[in-house]
Parts: structure tokens; C-alpha cells; sequence
């Protein structure tokens, strides 16, 4: 890991950092002479610190702060390495790390811990998932009262509604988009597509599939973090936020995956037009799952603005054969590319328990080997589904209580996560909208 330093002699400063539950980044400032003793010894923050809620205060009922004594945990460099920050003016050098206890065993409440440990079961059983994430975002003018898309700095103009697929729009932002293109090489982030997407200012940039999970949730985690402050150097925010406009669709963050075998074969393939029946056993585990892992892909009071009928996002729980308005989509597709693509998260959630989360329950259903329901046929929005979760304290307690969750998290990840979301919870419902926005406009 040391080599990148050497290879960059300009970077004076280091970042470390760790996503905690809101997936929001936790690290340290250090001048990079001393960069050699945190790759060998790693560096400590109290356990508390992974669950601390959006403002970034301590949870008041939780057994890691003063119960315990507010002990530390270590954090370790993960297998990424050393990368630029391409958004500050220092050249700079960020470590992701990751939490163990003491004594070398992975924490528990770490997000990236608990992804981890379900790709250690698919790998138990010679399995391993093929990944990527579609992240939507708004380029957003929030210099006055009211949100609006920023000027184009080709032209000075707004666009006043949404493009789908314009190159037009596209082009109005090109020195922001190649600046983010440029930055993603340099951080070894594997963007793909751009598009314009519904809504003003809405854009959504692909990665591309690859067979490590931890990579694909570390790519995403990471883009999020770059946009955002890439963003700010052009002039204007960026909001992965789940739903910044009330009139127009929200952020989401579809995943596609697939799974291999341990001789590469896609075992949701068997040649056939519908899939081979471990597709059929992985859909119906994520379906199992949804009512009460909606917490994980709603994170937030905002989250559940997004759906709702008819807004390009999905509030019925079934899958479908190519039909976007389906919670689980299968994307026509070539007989090797078979793959499922979740599309219920929005672009809000920490990406680490989404793909537990998504991954997990896909699992599941396969070693249960769970049939689902038939597909549906045509709009999903219009027929007697079951729901999901409406509002957030109603996704809270279909957490807490959901037995499936805790055959993918552990107990302490539950627990924590529950109390910082009804910390959230509590001290968000004496703001009003308006305030609301502010905090998760930047943050999430």
C-alpha cells in the first residue's frame, strides 16, 4: 500500500475513513509521514462511532457509549489501498479501513462487515455474486430558498424540466462529467453509462457488473462521496438524496446481479428463455425479504417520498420479465447475461447494507428453495399487490421484528440500527421539510 505514497510524493495529508450505518464517512486528518504506521497498526475509534445518527451524535440508549466505557475498536486498511480525493485542492490520499475488535475478529455493527459476511456464505458453498449498481443524482442549485438545477456553464441557461436520454443535457454539464470520468479512473471506480434521467438536473451513471461484492459496495460508497465533492468545485451540489423535489421522480439505486458457480457457469442460466430455477429461488428470497429489509433501502423520512404510485419507483411487492414497474425486474438478456435487477432502493441507503441486504435474501431463497408467485403482467402500480412499507416507523418495526433480517445481519447490527432510526426518527419530526432537506441534501 506504501508504494502509492511513493509513487505520489506531492500528497502531504492522508484521509482515513470508514462508512458507518448511514453509510456517511468516519475518519481522521493525518499528515502522510505518518501514513506507514496506520497501514501496519491501523488506527482506533470508538465502536460507537458506526452508529451514530444523520447529525452525527452519539445514540442515547446504546450500550456502546457509556455503558461500556466508550472503548475503541481497530480499524484496518481494506483490501482497496490507497486513492486520490480528486475534489480537494491538496493533493491527498484516502484509506478506506474497516472495525475489528481488539483481538482481530471483524465488528459486527460495521457495515462492511456485516456485506462481508454474506459473501463468505456464498463463497462456502463455491458461489459467487456478480454485481453493479445504477446511482441516480441531481446536480442541484441550493445557493437560494428554493432548490433549483443549476445554470449550464455552456450556455448560462436552466433546464426547466426533465430529459430523458437527452445528450443535450448531458452536454450542458460536459467539463463536470469528464472531470468525474477522469476522477473515477484515478480512484479505480468503473463507471460506465451516463444518462439523463426524469428529472431537472437528474442524471444516473452505471458501473460496471464485476464478481466481487465488497468492490461493487466500496465503488458506490466511493462515487457518492466523489460527486458530491466534485460537484461543489464546479459551482453547484449534488444530491443522491432520495427525493429533493416533490413534483418530480427520486433517486434510486438499482443492483443487477447474478451468481457463478465455482466453474464460472451463471446458475440462474439453464438456456432457457425464463431462467434456470436457482433465478426463479433467488427471486423469491428477495421478495420474502422486502417488507422488512425496506428500512435498508429506505433509510430515511425523505426515502418514503419516493415511493409511491406512478413515480418510476416501486410500491408493490413482485417481479415481472422485463417491466420496470415491478420491484424485481428480469432485463431481457442473451442466456449467460441472466441476472435480476432490484430496484426498490433508493439512492439515499448506505450501499454496503444494500447489498447485504439484497444478496442475503437471494441466498436465502436459494438455500431454501423458495418458489415465488407467478410474474406479473403490465402495470404493477394497478393490480392488488402486497405492499410495501409506507412510512418509515411502519419499515422500522417490520425491521426490528422480521426474522429473515437477522439470518443475514447479526443481532448487534439490528440493534443498532434500530436505535439510530428511531433517534432519527424522534428528533426528525420536529422539523419541518424544509429542514429536513437541508440535512439530507448533503449528507446522504
Amino acid at each position: 500500500m506504501m508504494d502509492w505514497l511513493r509513487e505520489h510524493p506531492q500528497v502531504r495529508t492522508i484521509r482515513v475513513a470508514a462508512a458507518d450505518l448511514n453509510g456517511i464517512a468516519r475518519g481522521k486528518r493525518i499528515p502522510a509521514r505518518f501514513a506507514e504506521k496506520i497501514v501496519t497498526e491501523g488506527t482506533r475509534f470508538p465502536f460507537s462511532v458506526m452508529n451514530l445518527d444523520i447529525w452525527g451524535e452519539d445514540i442515547e440508549d446504546s450500550p456502546l457509549v457509556f455503558e461500556s466505557g466508550d472503548v475503541d475498536g481497530v480499524l484496518l486498511p481494506t483490501e482497496r489501498g490507497f486513492m486520490p480525493m480528486p475534489w480537494l485542492d491538496a493533493p491527498t490520499g484516502l484509506l478506506p479501513i474497516w472495525m475489528f475488535h481488539q483481538d482481530g475478529r471483524p465488528y459486527d455493527g460495521d457495515p462492511r462487515q456485516a456485506l462481508a459476511a454474506v459473501v463468505a456464505r456464498y463463497k462456502a458453498r463455491g458461489l459467487t455474486p456478480v454485481v453493479a449498481t445504477e446511482l441516480e443524482f441531481f446536480l442541484i442549485d441550493d445557493s437560494g430558498k428554493q432548490l433549483r438545477v443549476p445554470p449550464s456553464p455552456r450556455s448560462g441557461k436552466r433546464r426547466t424540466g426533465g430529459e430523458i436520454l437527452s445528450l443535450r443535457a448531458l452536454d450542458a454539464f460536459d467539463r463536470f462529467f469528464s472531470a468525474l470520468y477522469d476522477a473515477c479512473e484515478a480512484m479505480d471506480i468503473p463507471a460506465d453509462t451516463a444518462i439523463s434521467e426524469a428529472g431537472p438536473g437528474q442524471f444516473e451513471i452505471n458501473m460496471m457488473h464485476q464478481p466481487d461484492a465488497l468492490k461493487a459496495a466500496d465503488d458506490a460508497w466511493l462515487f457518492k462521496m466523489l460527486v458530491k465533492g466534485l460537484a461543489r468545485n464546479h459551482g453547484f451540489a449534488a444530491s443522491f438524496m432520495a427525493k429533493p423535489y416533490e413534483e418530480w421522480s427520486g433517486n434510486g439505486m438499482h443492483t443487477h446481479f447474478s451468481i457463478l458457480d465455482a466453474q464460472g457457469r451463471n446458475i440462474f442460466n439453464d438456456g432457457s428463455p425464463d431462467g434456470a430455477p436457482a433465478l426463479r429461488h433467488a427471486v423469491a428470497g428477495c421478495l420474502q425479504a422486502l417488507t422488512g429489509s425496506t428500512l435498508v433501502f429506505a433509510p430515511h423520512e425523505n426515502s418514503f417520498d419516493r415511493l409511491v404510485p406512478d413515480a418510476h419507483a416501486p410500491t408493490g411487492i413482485g417481479w415481472a420479465y422485463e417491466n420496470r414497474t415491478a420491484a424485481l425486474r428480469i432485463p431481457a438478456s442473451g442466456p449467460a447475461a441472466r441476472r435480476i435487477e432490484h430496484r426498490v432502493a433508493g439512492g439515499d441507503v448506505n450501499p454496503y447494507l444494500m447489498l447485504a441486504a439484497i444478496l442475503g435474501a437471494a441466498l436465502i431463497g436459494i438455500e431454501d428453495r423458495i418458489e415465488p408467485p407467478p410474474p406479473i403482467v403490465g402495470n404493477a402500480y394497478a393490480l392488488d399487490l402486497p405492499q410495501l412499507p409506507t412510512t418509515w416507523d411502519g419499515a422500522l418495526n417490520a425491521f426490528a421484528g422480521s426474522p429473515v433480517v437477522r439470518r443475514i445481519f447479526s443481532q448487534e447490527l439490528v440493534d443498532n440500527f434500530v436505535m439510530t432510526k428511531r433517534q432519527e426518527l424522534h428528533y426528525m419530526a420536529e422539523l419541518s421539510p424544509e429542514e429536513q432537506t437541508e440535512i439530507y441534501l448533503d449528507t446522504v
